[in-house]
This record gives structure tokens, C-alpha cells and sequence, in this order.
């Protein structure tokens, strides 16, 4: 009998997934604390300057299947470190730019492609292939980075009321290069490096006495390729609701909501106070992601996109700043049925397409969120530049969650080993 470790190394993979999803999204989500200054320094319309961030959103989603196909068959570690360098240089050049276009290039093109080379595209394959067992937890607890960054976009906002916003993008650089850089050379390895198999599957029967067959809740694992998995609508469902929920959904909502709130006569550091509630709650319903194993992914996902409703329903019924309440609720709703979604479509498309070419599977659920988050975000500000208000922007985010839970149920994860069998 094999005598299980003590510890297990996947759990520092955990901790360096949290750690660089909360730098390096950090920079992407703190954009909404950066838009009021920037706005009021340029003057430019709010769907022309938004854009910035659809850019951003669109060429990482574009990187995603490139990145995560590079870290099936290259050394992630050294894609990490070219991405982690490369994402340096573009927010710190953020600091010395005069034009719009400036931003488009080093915000909306350089940055997103230093975050797919860091960031989800290849720690959501490493998570997958380091946990056979508890993998909603183990995808949970290291997509809470996620959540963080929205605190993160706190330590921003404490940076540009006394330094300037060209000040905290160098902060946020430096960063980049002190902290993360080093955790990442020098910590980051998938199983094989380490000569481990993924946690466990030591504890599963073998079949016909020789060959295991990995099993995790109802579905049986094998080897996927991208092709085999292109042919499937499963696979385009899930992308789809990626596209719908983050990419024009939260994407929308997010990169205005800052605005909206000092719009309504709020201040700046109230406004992101909410953002950073926003996500502490997203933290928290990262962690609860487990939830996912038990109670099922499909049920999840429904729970994430009530709440995600009823907190768009409280945001859009904020007027002025005598009801304060009404942007807690949406923050602790929408934060938490944000955190439940994310881990749980990345669990339930492992369920599936679990196998060695699951990096390359998943980007595509990040071009998903980058298709649609070209959308989202310049699509709130041209709502707002033509209207003079959010509301319709919202209205169409919450028709979009609806739809989400329709593609969900149809591409029903919980049959994942009837799909295996056919294929």
C-alpha cells in the first residue's frame, strides 16, 4: 500500500493561481477606478475611452486558445515569465500616454497579451491536470485571485488620489515584476515536472486490473483533442455563455459601474469602495464554488445567475445617494453569484474535456469572454453617450444571464459520461 504524502504540491499551484489572477487581472479591473480621472484629464467620450477595455478583452480572448496551447506543448513557466514581462512594459507605458490611441495600443493590445501568456489560459489547464478529485474546490480557491483583483482596484484608487493615476500604473508594474515574477519562476511546475499524478487518482479502481480510468463525481476522464471537442455543441454552448455572461454581461456593468455610482452623486472613493465589495463577495463565492461537486454544476449556475438579476434589478433602481443600501445589495448579489459562475463553467467543461489538451479547450471559453467583451464595455458607454443613462445597458445585461441559463441546461455537464461513451 502507497503511503499518501503529507502534503500535497498541488496546493501551492492554488496559492500561485490566486496570487496572479489578483496582480494580473488587477490591472485589467482596476480600469474603472482609472476611467473617471482619465475622462476628466482628456475629455473624451465615455464609449470612445471604454474601448480601451473592450480592446483589452478581445485580443486576451483571442490569446487564449494561442496561450493555452502553448502551455500543452512548451514550458508554461517560461510562457508565464514572457507574459508576466510583457504585461510589465505595457501598463507601465500606460504612464506616459498623451492620446487615445496610446491607451488602444498599450491598454487594449500589449496588456491583454502579457495576461493570456499569466493568467487564466494557463492555470486553469494546470488546476484541471493537478486535481482529479475536488477539482470545483481546487478551480474555486485559485479563481478567487479574481475576486481579489477587485479589492486590488482599491489599493489603485488609495494610489491615484495621492500620487495620480500615471503613478499607480507604474505602481501596478512594479508589481508585477517584484512579486509575481519570482513566484512564478521559481514555484510553478505541472505534475509530470514534479513526477506526481493528479490528486487523487491513487484512490481509483483500474480497470480489467491494469489500466486506470480516472472518475470524478459522474463523469468518466479521457483525452480530448480540440478538433474532437469542436465538433460537439456542448462545447460552443459553454462558449456562448461565457461570451454572454462575462464578456457582454458583467463586462458591461463592470467597467462603468464606478461612473454610475459617482454619476448618482456618490464619491469617488465610496464608488470604489462597492467595486471592492464587489469583490470581497466574488472572493467568497469563489470559495463556495465547492458547492458545484455536491449540489451539481447546473444548479450552481443557476443559483449565480438569480443573483446576478437581482443585483442588476437593485443597481438600476439607484437614482441618487440617499439609498446607499441598494448598491450593498448589489454588490454582495452580483459579487457572489460572479464568484459561484466562473469556477463552476470551468469545472463543468473539465467534467467533459478533461485530458491533456484541456489548455487549448479552455482558451476558447476565454475567446468567448473576449468576443464579447469587445461588446460589452464600449457598448455601455455608447448606450450612455446617445441616452444619457445606463439603465438600457443594464436591462440587456440581465436578458443576457437569462439566456446563459438556458445554454447551461442544454449543454448539461451532468451528462458528461454519456458524451464520453459516444465519442
Amino acid at each position: 500500500m502507497t503511503k499518501r504524502p503529507s502534503f500535497f504540491y498541488g496546493w501551492v499551484i492554488v496559492c500561485i493561481a490566486a496570487v496572479s489572477m489578483t496582480l494580473v487581472m488587477g490591472v485589467r479591473h482596476s480600469f474603472s477606478v482609472f476611467f473617471p480621472p482619465i475622462l476628466d484629464e482628456f475629455g473624451w467620450s465615455r464609449g470612445s475611452t471604454a474601448l480601451m477595455l473592450s480592446l483589452n478583452l478581445l485580443f486576451y480572448g483571442l490569446m487564449g486558445p494561442i496561450a493555452g496551447s502553448l502551455g500543452d506543448t512548451w514550458k508554461p513557466r517560461r510562457v508565464m515569465f514572457i507574459g508576466i514581462i510583457i504585461l510589465s512594459l505595457a501598463t507601465a507605458g500606460c504612464t506616459f500616454a498623451r492620446e487615445l490611441w496610446h491607451f488602444y495600443i498599450l491598454f487594449g493590445i500589449l496588456a491583454p497579451v502579457g495576461m493570456a501568456f499569466s493568467s487564466w489560459p494557463l492555470l486553469a489547464p494546470a488546476l484541471a491536470n493537478w486535481f482529479a478529485k475536488r477539482r470545483g474546490l481546487a478551480i474555486g480557491l485559485g479563481h478567487m485571485g479574481s475576486g481579489l483583483s477587485f479589492i486590488y482596484s482599491m489599493f489603485a484608487e488609495v494610489i491615484i488620489s495621492q500620487l495620480g493615476w500615471r503613478s499607480a500604473y507604474l505602481v501596478l508594474a512594479g508589481t508585477l515584476v517584484v512579486f509575481l515574477l519570482p513566484l512564478c519562476f521559481l514555484f510553478y511546475y505541472h505534475p509530470e515536472n514534479k513526477g506526481l499524478k493528479a490528486y487523487g487518482t491513487a484512490e481509483l479502481p483500474t480497470t480489467n486490473g491494469s489500466t486506470a480510468k480516472l472518475t470524478t463525481g459522474n463523469s468518466v476522464l479521457g483525452d480530448w483533442t480540440l478538433g474532437q471537442a469542436m465538433k460537439t455543441y456542448q462545447l460552443w454552448l459553454l462558449v456562448l455563455s461565457h461570451f454572454l455572461y462575462w464578456g457582454l454581461g458583467a463586462y458591461l456593468v463592470l467597467a462603468h459601474q464606478v461612473k454610475f455610482t459617482e454619476d448618482a452623486g456618490y464619491s469617488s472613493l465610496f464608488s470604489a469602495f462597492i467595486l471592492a465589495l464587489f469583490g470581497v463577495f466574488m472572493t467568497i463565492g469563489r470559495l463556495s464554488a465547492f458547492i458545484s461537486d455536491w449540489l451539481g454544476r447546473e444548479m450552481t449556475i443557476t443559483i449565480a445567475i438569480v443573483l446576478s438579476i437581482v443585483a442588476l434589478v437593485a443597481l438600476v433602481s439607484v437614482r441618487d445617494a440617499s439609498q446607499p443600501w441598494l448598491l450593498y445589495v448589489y454588490a454582495i448579489c452580483f459579487g457572489y453569484g460572479v464568484g459561484l459562475y466562473s469556477p463552476t463553467i470551468i469545472a463543468a467543461t473539465a467534467d467533459i474535456f478533461y485530458g491533456r489538451h484541456f489548455g487549448a479547450i479552455a482558451g476558447l471559453l476565454i475567446t468567448g469572454v473576449g468576443i464579447g467583451g469587445a461588446i460589452g464595455p464600449w457598448l455601455g458607454g455608447y448606450i450612455y453617450d446617445i441616452s444619457g443613462s445606463y439603465i438600457g445597458g443594464f436591462i440587456l445585461c440581465m436578458v443576457c444571464f437569462g439566456l446563459v441559463g438556458i445554454n447551461f441546461w442544454i449543454a448539461a455537464p451532468r451528462n458528461a459520461a454519456k458524451l464520453r461513451a459516444k465519442t
